[in-house]
């Protein structure tokens, strides 16, 4: 056996014993990111169409399907409902942290009809609806709770597993009444000309929440990640972050190209896209505003509910902020090394 096939040999071994401890293999495998239909993942377009990515985006059509996706470690990001976040940091004991908000209010009922004009309208009606357990039901609950209505007694509320379905509920119902995020407001009054948009949730919030010593916001949507993977791959987040900013900000300054985008990976049709995109609030919060931000809604629906939040509202490592992924990969390293 000559020299240079024992070194060619023993290379090989050390390849491979390298590639299977991971060291090797795990810089290879590309960040996966979960969002679903809708404004979370029409934010993310323009890095889901980098040729040179590195990234897959798996795109979920019910809010139920990501949570495993999270706690099974399937994928490292994703943008899930904003209470939801809240909700898998408790149940999970801190293994996810958010990184940002990407979504104001986008909630609005519609109706079928014109009979809806305010809160007090919907006493006695039927309510299509998706996302119980999520930002839908509980910011339904708020407003008509603080209303006077009582949730439970006072209107009936449909649930339906995805918005498609209510969407085809409203549709099919003379005088139906749904409660609908975009771009499904615009998908039904494309179908039908006859839907209107009765309320803006986030309007009717806003007016309980005047005069309070310190007024939350109706929030969507956020960006979370698993925190092991945060912690092992800060520069990976760091750069998907500014990444994202840049493809929120493309979003919202060019709706004709995100438009066109949007249709190419089949969120929503091109043409609902581009109607829609104006009014789908898609956003990039991060940081200390992000934090107070998101803090002040979770505080509304924790009183409101805990079980909302997933029991507690979460402690302040709960909230990535700048360079705080850098940090704990540092302090993990100096730990090793002082071992």
């Amino acid at each position: 056996m000559t020299k240079k096939f024992v070194k060619g040999f023993l290379l090989t071994a050390a390849i491979a014993a390298f590639t299977a401890s991971g060291v090797f293999a795990a810089d290879a495998e590309p960040m996966r990111i979960a969002a679903l239909k809708g404004p979370t993942a029409m934010g993310m377009v323009q890095m889901m169409d980098a040729e040179d990515s590195e990234r897959e985006f798996p795109i979920a059509s019910a809010v139920d399907e990501i949570p495993p996706m999270i706690v099974k470690g399937s994928v490292d990001v994703a943008a899930v409902p904003a209470n939801l976040a809240s909700v898998l940091y408790n149940n999970t004991e801190g293994a996810v942290e958010v990184l940002a908000i990407n979504t104001l209010g986008v909630l609005y009922i519609v109706e079928n009809g014109d009979s809806i004009n305010s809160v007090e309208d919907l006493r006695g009606k039927t309510i299509y609806a998706s996302g119980k357990g999520a930002t839908p039901e509980y910011a339904l609950d708020y407003i008509l709770t603080g209303n006077g209505i009582d949730p439970s007694a006072d209107v009936t509320i449909e649930w339906k597993s995805e918005h498609a379905e209510c969407l085809a509920a409203l549709l099919a119902a003379e005088n139906g009444v749904a409660l609908l995020p975009q771009p499904f407001v615009t998908t039904a009054q494309m179908q039908n000309e006859g839907i209107r948009t009765a309320l803006d949730l986030t309007e009717e919030w806003d007016a309980l929440q005047e005069g309070a010593e310190a007024p939350s916001a109706l929030l969507t949507g956020v960006v979370i990640a698993r925190r092991e993977y945060a912690e092992t791959h800060p520069e990976e987040i760091d750069a998907f972050l500014s990444d994202y900013e840049q493809s929120i900000a493309f979003v919202n300054e060019d709706t004709d190209a995100a438009a066109a985008l949007v249709g190419k990976f089949e969120i929503v049709p091109e043409p609902v896209a581009k109607k829609a995109l104006p009014a789908c609030n898609i956003a990039f919060i991060s940081g200390e505003e992000m934090q107070q931000k998101l803090s002040g809604y979770l505080a509304v629906l924790a009183e409101q509910n805990p079980a909302a939040v997933g029991g507690q509202l979460p402690a302040d490592d709960f909230y990535y902020l700048s360079g705080s992924a850098s940090d704990a990969a540092a302090q993990t390293e100096a730990e090793t090394e002082a071992e």
